[in-house]
């Protein structure tokens, strides 16, 4: 049965795995709209920049929240967060779930809604719950649309809707992300100027960690191609493991904190 949640309310988890996906109806003048999530502590806030999973930094180290990209479906469009909660690292008590426009206010954003799937199920399964997210002030640029938490051995998973008029920069920061946000700004600059000719080769090299010395670079694996569930997200639940640092040049860390410009 798939739940109607109300701003507050909770359900129980019972699956090891769980999806959460963010829709809203799009259209020339609406936003894109990103999916992102942060693992806090019991104090709400990250242990390290690592715990913020989104567009620049799309896996956690531990391999148990991931990014999954966004869908059409329809009218609408979706981006997704995964979670597989039997990985999730034992000092890690929340999971929020975010939503952000770059700057654009939500009240440009039309019927967003977030749902929840167990990610373990195949075909067309119905989610296990759904909440309408609605700004209180239509100001906002970023909402953590839900979280889900621990209780004891188990987790749960709450409707919130709290916004931020300041973004995902001022989200991240309250919850303990150190932002440069002079590099940001730089990075920015960069993109507008760089035009539909793309960015320059010394661009994409600036953008790349330096190579450790006596280091060969590992080539990408990937995981083989899957059953397709509802909004085509991939299976199997388990992600592919996520290289040791300096191993898989493709993966970036931020450096001076996350870099909310897209690359």
């Amino acid at each position: 049965m798939t739940h109607a949640m109300q701003k507050g309310s909770n359900i129980p988890v019972t699956t090891v795995a769980v999806r959460a996906v963010l829709r809203w109806t799009g259209g020339p003048d609406v936003p894109d709209v990103d999916a992102s999530a942060l693992l806090v502590g019991p104090d709400g806030r990250v242990r390290s920049d690592e715990d913020f999973v989104f567009y620049n930094q799309p896996r956690h180290p531990s391999g148990s929240v991931w990014r999954l990209g966004k869908k059409q479906v329809g009218d609408s469009v979706t981006d997704a967060v995964q979670a597989d909660l039997r990985t999730v690292p034992p000092v890690v008590d929340r999971i929020l779930v975010v939503a952000s426009a770059e700057d654009v206010p939500f009240e440009r954003v039309h019927d967003l809604r977030i749902l929840l799937y167990d990610a373990t199920a195949t075909g067309g399964a119905e989610p296990l719950a759904y909440f309408d997210v609605r700004p209180e002030t239509g100001a906002e640029t970023a909402l953590i649309c839900g979280e889900l938490y621990r209780r004891g051995d188990a987790w749960k998973f709450r409707a919130l809707g709290e916004g931020y008029s300041d973004g995902l920069v001022g989200l991240a920061t309250d919850h303990g992300i150190s932002v440069d946000e002079n590099a940001a700004e730089g990075a920015e600059g960069a993109s507008a100027g760089a035009g539909a000719a793309g960015p320059t080769s010394e661009q994409t090299a600036a953008m790349q960690p330096p190579t450790p010395p006596g280091h060969q670079p590992t080539p990408q694996t990937q995981a083989p191609p899957a059953a397709q569930p509802a909004y085509g997200y991939p299976q199997p639940v388990s992600p592919a493991p996520v290289p040791a640092p300096g191993g898989d040049p493709s993966f970036r860390l931020p450096v001076q904190g996350p870099q909310f410009v897209r690359r």
